[in-house]
């Protein structure tokens, strides 16, 4: 009686995380079929067609067995086209047509087209380094995928471009990585990226205050809110942002990386992300496309900005409801979706930047120059609702730039000027945090406000006097707290002072002259 059991080693995302699964090859006599079990999508019950295919037109007969394949384990829905390979592989190997012993601590994954031609896959960085966590030695991936799959460390990384060349490497592993050079192949994770050019803050003439309230959002990590009329630089600053973030430590450049390379977006040549994302959303989006979902959950734009920034422009063109799904990632740093099989944690910790008009004309409080009516200006205010509102660590007005400023003949302060003060704001708070989990002062806690942003007695009164005056809640009372943190640790010092306190309170007070009215602030 015939019977041959072979095992191959493949991955699967679930979310953003990776699951293992066993691709278990049975052959037996019996009715010749392929069939195909394993909580499989329709991709992957589709293989079965083209791998028969592609074996075939690779030269090799495979003859007229009942072949059972059960990817397991069966909890876990696979999808994808990434089975093809191990498939073929476990089919090939339980006929004994390929060596397997190569096989035994690989992981193997990749598409296969008809005529057994190689196609790149989705999420082979993070199938990679999973891999190596469990111990694989060796990854089996697609030409295509070589350079994503080599950042990993440690692994050693097979490249595939045919169905023929896996075949070259089961029976002479060594001959084939010294005839294609895998051993030596440079790691894309030593490489030197060039830092790409980003429009300059020394073309921005005027708006002094809009720049600095920048640079304070950026060195603590703060969420931004510029309110001004049409023309003022707000989003020209915005795009400028970039030009001033911190580089990448390796491991949040290998985090960012893997969930690019989920939904595909990582570049062939370059698959490293080397510089911190920003993503400039439209007010068409709906909430899924912000905070991720769908039928399969897969992450949205707030995930794509993680460990960068997301700019909101327009921001009380968005529609309510939109605005109000921000407010638990903006607090907790990330997104739980619920679903029926289960819940999908995604990362959301990014600064939020956002710039909007005073009211639909753009003009209020100009009386001379608005065109709108209170009713008009409160439904159109009103999108932005308080707790929205509270979550935003900085507020501030971006003023009629002067005819003066535009013509003055002078540059403005450049870029890198900004962000090596924003640098050594952030080496200080690193320093200062580096037994927490947080590394920004707008991440703080309550109990580490209480420890880290220590008040001298000026500053201390100051803030209980601004706190009754100004109603402020418990939770902006904290955010000003943290502001005034980060504004200490731009000019160098250890303790808050007054002058400090009162920079962070008039990001505050701006909030108030559109969404209500303090008294003597």
């Amino acid at each position: 009686m015939f019977f041959v059991f072979s095992t191959v080693l493949s991955a699967t995302i679930d979310g953003l995380c990776v699951e293992m699964v066993r691709v278990e090859v049975d052959v037996s006599n019996g009715l010749p079929m392929l069939h195909m079990v394993g909580f499989l999508s329709s991709e992957v019950k589709e293989a079965g067609d083209r791998v028969k295919t592609a074996i075939a037109n690779t030269g090799i007969h495979i003859p007229p067995k009942k072949i059972v394949i059960n990817l397991s384990p069966a909890t876990v829905k696979k999808r994808g086209a990434s089975f093809d390979l191990p498939i073929a592989l476990g089919i090939l190997a339980a006929f004994e047509c390929i060596n397997s012993e190569p096989l035994r601590n690989a992981l193997v994954i990749g598409e296969l087209s008809l005529d057994g031609m190689m196609r790149s896959v989705t999420g082979v960085l993070p199938i990679v380094a999973e891999a190596k966590k469990l111990g694989c030695c060796t990854c089996i991936v697609p030409e295509a995928n070589v350079e994503e799959a080599s950042v990993i460390e440690g692994m050693c990384v097979v490249g595939v471009s045919w169905l023929q060349d896996v075949l070259d490497y089961t029976f002479d592993a060594k001959k084939f990585l010294k005839k294609n050079h895998r051993e030596d192949r440079e790691r894309v994770a030593g490489k030197s990226c060039r830092r790409t050019e980003a429009p300059d803050f020394q073309d921005v003439a005027g708006q002094e205050t809009l720049k600095r309230a920048v640079e304070v959002a950026v060195a603590g990590q703060h969420n931004l809110l510029m309110i001004g009329t049409p023309g003022a630089s707000k989003t020209m600053i915005a795009k400028r942002i970039p030009s001033i973030l911190p580089p990448l430590s390796k491991e949040e450049s290998i985090e960012i990386s893997k969930i690019y390379s989920i939904m595909g977006m990582l570049s062939e040549v370059n698959p490293l992300v080397t510089e911190r994302p920003f993503r400039e959303v439209h007010h068409t989006a709906t909430k899924t496309a912000l905070v991720g979902g769908g039928t399969i959950p897969m992450p949205g734009e707030i995930s794509l900005a993680h460990g960068g920034v997301l700019m909101m422009d327009e921001l009380a063109e968005f529609q309510k409801q939109v605005l109000e799904v921000l407010r638990q990632p903006l607090e907790e740093q990330q997104i739980q979706i619920v679903r029926a099989r289960g819940s999908y944690l995604f990362p959301a910790d990014f600064l939020l930047v956002a710039a909007l008009n005073p009211c639909p004309c753009g003009y209020y409080p100009d009386a001379n120059r608005c065109t709108c009516s209170p009713g008009e200006i409160n439904r159109y205010l009103g999108k932005i609702s308080q707790p929205f509102l509270s979550r935003m660590d900085i507020c501030v007005e971006a003023s009629r730039v002067e005819y003066e400023e535009l013509n003055a003949g002078k540059k403005g302060e450049p870029s890198e000027k900004i962000r090596e003060r924003v640098c050594a704001a952030r080496k200080r708070q690193a320093l200062r945090y580096r037994d927490l989990p947080v590394q920004t002062n707008g991440r703080l806690t309550v109990h580490e406000i209480e420890k880290y942003c220590e008040l001298d007695r000026e500053g201390a009164r100051l803030m209980k006097q601004a706190y009754d005056k100004m109603g402020l809640t418990a939770r902006t009372y904290h955010k000003i707290l943290k502001v005034a943190r980060t504004i200490a640790d731009l000019n160098g010092a250890d303790q808050i002072s007054a002058s400090h306190v009162a920079e962070a309170l008039g990001y505050r007070a701006i909030d108030k002259k559109y969404w209500g009215r303090y008294d003597d602030v």
